[in-house]
C-alpha cells in the first residue's frame, strides 16, 4: 500500500472533517481537480492513516468532536514535515493566529469556495517541490551568529556544542536570508521573493509562521525575541552580527 503510494506522481491528500455534508463533496471536486483524497472523520482515524499512506497534505477541520483540529495539527507537526491547511469557520485574527503558531502552513475560512482551496493547495505543494529555491546551485559555506553557524553546503544549523538543529526547508531559507543580511529589514513581500517565489504570494500566509517556528528553535525565549526581531509597519530583521566562514 505505501510503495504504490510512493510510486505515484498524483498527490495524496489526506481530508479531515467530520461533517459528511462537507467532507465528501470536498473529496470529490479535489479528485476532479486531479488529487488522490483519502477522507476521514476525526482525528483518530486521521493518525491512523497518516501512518499507513505517504500523504503530501492534510487538509483539517478545526472543530471536531474529540481531539480537535488543532490538537491534531500539533501532533503533525511533531511528527513530520507534512503540509496542514486549516478549514475554520473561526473570523477572529487571534484564532487564525495561534492556528498558524500551531504549525498550519495556510488557513480557509467556512465557507469557502473549494476552488479557492484548491488553489492554496497547488501553492503549498509547489512550495513544497520547489523547496523555493531559486534558480541557481546552493552557495557553500557557512555564517556564524550568537553562537550559531549555518552551514549552507550542508543545509544545518548546529549550536555551540556543533549539535544539529532540524530545520524544515521554509526555515531554512527565511534564516538564510536573515544572516546574509543582517541586521536589514526585510518585508514580508521581500521575504516571499527570496524563499518561496513570488507565485506563491497570492495566497501565502506562511513567513508570520516559518518566524515564530525558527524563534522557538533559536531564541533563548522566542515570546521575547532577541535575534528574529519585528520591525512593525515593516517587517524582520536579524538583530546580530554575522561572521562568513
Amino acid at each position: 500500500m505505501l510503495d504504490a503510494d510512493l510510486m505515484s506522481d498524483t498527490p495524496h491528500l489526506l481530508l479531515v472533517d467530520d461533517e459528511r455534508s462537507i467532507r465528501e463533496p470536498l473529496a470529490q471536486y479535489l479528485t476532479k481537480q486531479g488529487f488522490r483524497v483519502t477522507q476521514v472523520a476525526d482525528a483518530e482515524a486521521a493518525r491512523t492513516r497518516l501512518g499507513a499512506y505517504a500523504i503530501d497534505l492534510v487538509v483539517l477541520d478545526i472543530m471536531m468532536p474529540g481531539e480537535d483540529g488543532l490538537s491534531l495539527c500539533r501532533y503533525i507537526r511533531a511528527t513530520s514535515d507534512v503540509p496542514v491547511i486549516l478549514l475554520t469557520a473561526r473570523t477572529e485574527e487571534t484564532d487564525r493566529i495561534v492556528g498558524l503558531e500551531m504549525g498550519a502552513d495556510d488557513y480557509v475560512v467556512k465557507p469557502f469556495s473549494p476552488r479557492e482551496l484548491a488553489a492554496r493547495i497547488k501553492v503549498v505543494l509547489r512550495r513544497l517541490q520547489t523547496g523555493g529555491a531559486r534558480q541557481h546551485a546552493p552557495e557553500a559555506g557557512a555564517y556564524a551568529f550568537a553562537g550559531w553557524v549555518l552551514k549552507t553546503g550542508e543545509r544545518t544549523l548546529v549550536d555551540r556544542e556543533s549539535v544539529a538543529v532540524p530545520l524544515s526547508t521554509g526555515e531554512y531559507n527565511l534564516l538564510h536570508a536573515l544572516v546574509t543580511r543582517p541586521r536589514q529589514v526585510l518585508t514580508r513581500d521581500q521575504l516571499l521573493d527570496l524563499t518561496q517565489g513570488r507565485e506563491a504570494a497570492a495566497f501565502d500566509r506562511a513567513i508570520d509562521n516559518q518566524v515564530s517556528r525558527l524563534r522557538k528553535k533559536i531564541e533563548p525565549d522566542p515570546k521575547n525575541p532577541q535575534l528574529i526581531k519585528t520591525v512593525w509597519g515593516g517587517g524582520y530583521t536579524l538583530a546580530s552580527e554575522v561572521t562568513r566562514l
